[in-house]
């Protein structure tokens, strides 16, 4: 006679902890959830793994039934299991980031009626979030501010061409310090990864400054895969 397994009833959820840049600030993509629990809050992008899809596959599918937005790459970077951390039972979640450069080709718009809107919120603003939320956006900001020590991931979040201003200003709201404006481009400069342009800002006020451009060929040769800022 065949031996009866027991049946598991625990489920697995995918939050999606996207980080955005735009006009200065950083900014998180959050929804406005339709549905109890939390109904009228603002939470990640998540929600139940298909019963027939990877976890991969689910936060793509997720994240675009949520806001609208596909084609985006994201890593896995932690897994929350505490007991008690949803109000309808056993919930381990899978936590996904991504870091992206904004811009009017990423409109948002919820495809199904889970989420009333999905917005870009600065990071210094954010309102009180669903479940455990808050926890899994603070772990989130905690691996790019250790990923930005060693990796070039800031530059994910520039336009092509920048200054030396932007690259600092966003290597600061990651970090949340100010950095000695001296000494950061001394030693961003040291690496020879940031290639001079002939060019200057266009439509500033001020005395314009020179733009630069992220060499990855250059970056890929010298350094491989990390690099100390």
């Amino acid at each position: 006679m065949k031996e009866v397994l027991p049946v598991f009833n625990s489920a697995v959820s995918i939050d999606c902890v996207l980080f955005g840049f735009d006009g200065g600030e950083l900014k998180i993509l959050l929804i406005e959830r339709n549905e109890e629990p939390f109904k009228d809050w603002w939470a990640l992008p998540g929600n139940l793994v298909g019963e027939n899809e990877s976890v991969d596959q689910s936060a793509s599918r997720i994240l675009h039934e949520l806001t609208g937005l596909s084609d985006i790459y994201m890593e896995q970077y932690y897994t929350f299991g505490e007991v008690d951390r949803h109000p309808q039972g056993r919930v381990i979640t899978v936590a996904y980031y991504a870091m992206l450069r904004l811009g009017g080709d990423k409109a948002l718009k919820p495809l199904t009626t889970y989420a009333k809107k999905a917005q870009w919120i600065n990071v210094k603003e954010l309102p009180k979030l669903g479940f455990d939320h808050q926890h899994i956006f603070d772990k989130g900001l905690e691996k790019i501010k250790r990923r930005i020590k060693h990796l070039p991931i800031a530059f994910e979040l520039l336009p092509e061409k920048f200054t030396l201003t932007q690259v600092q200003n966003v290597y600061e709201l990651i970090l949340g310090k100010k950095l000695d404006k001296r000494n950061f481009r001394k030693k961003i400069l040291s690496f020879k990864v940031l290639k001079e342009l002939d060019e200057k800002q266009k439509g500033v006020s001020f005395r314009a400054a020179t733009l630069y451009k992220f060499d990855k060929r250059k970056y890929a040769k010298l350094f491989g895969k990390e690099i100390s800022f």
